[in-house]
């Protein structure tokens, strides 16, 4: 458990996008609302794809950390997240 306020950090290594929304999905639905996120991942598509992902289910993108040494993004959860998908978390939940 991490103290309140401390950034829960998710390595995402070098997975596609849609390993690490899978995973995201996944890691976020055991946090509580406001929790900040630093998700270090290595994939050129995910400056495009983590800020989508936020905006279609309500987290919060904060962008990138500069002066991380990995790229390494920050977003925040909330309290009323749109559901997605399991098995396609970039599609929202349709049940």
């Amino acid at each position: 458990m991490t103290a309140p306020g401390t950034p829960v950090v998710i390595d995402g290594g070098d997975r596609t996008c849609v390993k690490l929304l899978l995973e995201l999905r996944k890691r976020i639905t055991e946090l509580p609302p406001g929790t900040t996120i630093h998700l270090i991942a290595s994939d050129p598509a995910a400056p495009v794809d983590l800020p989508a992902w936020c905006h279609l289910t309500g987290h919060t993108y904060l962008g990138p950390l500069p002066d991380a040494p990995m790229p390494t993004y920050a977003l925040r959860t909330t309290d009323r997240p749109a559901a997605t998908g399991a098995e396609a978390p970039w599609h929202r939940d349709r049940t």
